[in-house]
């Protein structure tokens, strides 16, 4: 079954919450440029966010639709990108059992990814299974529609390493080519600094600018932000380097030669922070008030957004469906087929 002849992009976010700059410059942005090229598949990772989230369900269920709407804002555009709900197609869970057998926990307890996971949830030994699997599941979600690309972090690279370990392994076992391995798009920018200048900004940590932040908030919060603690006077020469003003400019101030003056000034003595700020502050503003006044339009109209991903995930199950024929084939499980 092809899709339209071309190569298949498979991406997602698992909706834990709402999406931020950090998503946006890692991926987001990415994901609008390759919809004009790629058969693209944005998938909500529901399922996924329950293997940490699963004492509260209606969290998830709320915070897909205020993805979908940060979606919707950055221009995803549903005529050119399929935006679908993982438990929507159940197609992806069977093929995941399938692969279980195909993976030992041992192999899973050395995911490089997995592993930083689990000590950042603070699981310790009470790690819940579905957690642990949680890469055999995404090996799923990629194999199902024979997606060529996932846009990821160097982070995630572990999980496209693992996803081939698995195809290899099935096509090598069932003697079939119906699985393909898959290839990793690293974003030129692959993660923004949080405003407390930690390595990445996270919802976690709370750290994030959001997307659907107002002015007054992103004024508290880019004036709050974290800069060279040794620059306490206007006359200090200040670091560039693991300044995450400095990073946030590089992301989003379309006068690259400006930045680069700002960073010799800044570097030399002679610049204060809030000046510093304040552009940066105007910077965002220009940036994000298109996109949120896109995301009002949706706002008015969420049954509307819904039906776009209703049909989404249609489309999602009928090609997933037919992989899985393609699947219990190779398996000998297609009892009544003929």
């Amino acid at each position: 079954m092809s899709i339209q002849n071309r190569e298949v992009v498979l991406t997602g976010d698992r909706p834990t919450g709402p999406l931020h700059l950090g998503h946006y410059v890692g991926s987001l942005a990415n994901r609008v440029a390759l919809q004009e090229k790629y058969k693209q598949f944005v998938m909500l990772a529901d399922a996924q966010a329950l293997t940490d989230n699963y004492e509260n369900p209606q969290r998830i269920r709320e915070q897909v639709t205020q993805v979908v709407l940060d979606y919707l804002s950055v221009g995803l555009n549903p005529e050119k990108t399929t935006i679908f709900i993982q438990t929507s197609v159940p197609e992806i869970a069977e093929l995941t059992v399938f692969f279980l057998n195909l993976v030992t926990v041992s192999r899973l307890q050395r995911n490089p990814t997995v592993k930083t996971e689990i000590g950042q949830k603070g699981f310790g030994l009470s790690i819940p299974a579905g957690f642990l699997m949680y890469p055999v599941s995404q090996a799923a979600d990629i194999t199902i529609f024979k997606a060529r690309y996932v846009p990821v972090g160097e982070d995630q690279l572990p999980m496209i390493e693992q996803t081939n370990e698995i195809v290899r392994t099935f096509n090598r076992l069932y003697k079939t080519d119906v699985l393909r391995e898959a290839e990793a798009i690293i974003p030129p920018i692959a993660r923004l600094p949080g405003i407390d200048g930690a390595a990445k900004m996270s919802k976690t940590l709370g750290n994030a600018i959001y997307l659907s932040d107002q002015t007054d908030l992103i004024v508290k919060k880019v004036m709050s932000m974290y800069t060279d603690p040794n620059h306490t006077r206007v006359s200090d020469p200040g670091k560039v380097e693991g300044n995450p003003v400095f990073s946030y400019l590089d992301a989003f101030d379309p006068d690259k030669q400006e930045v680069a003056r700002l960073k010799e000034q800044y570097q030399k003595g002679g610049l204060g922070d809030v000046v510093l700020k304040k552009r940066l502050i105007e910077v965002l503003e220009a940036f994000l008030s298109p996109i949120r006044e896109r995301r009002k339009i949706y706002e008015a109209d969420i049954p509307g957004a819904m039906e776009m991903v209703k049909r989404g995930c249609e489309e999602a199950r009928t090609v997933a469906a037919h992989t899985m024929q393609q699947v219990r084939a190779a398996m000998s499980l297609d009892y009544f087929t003929s």
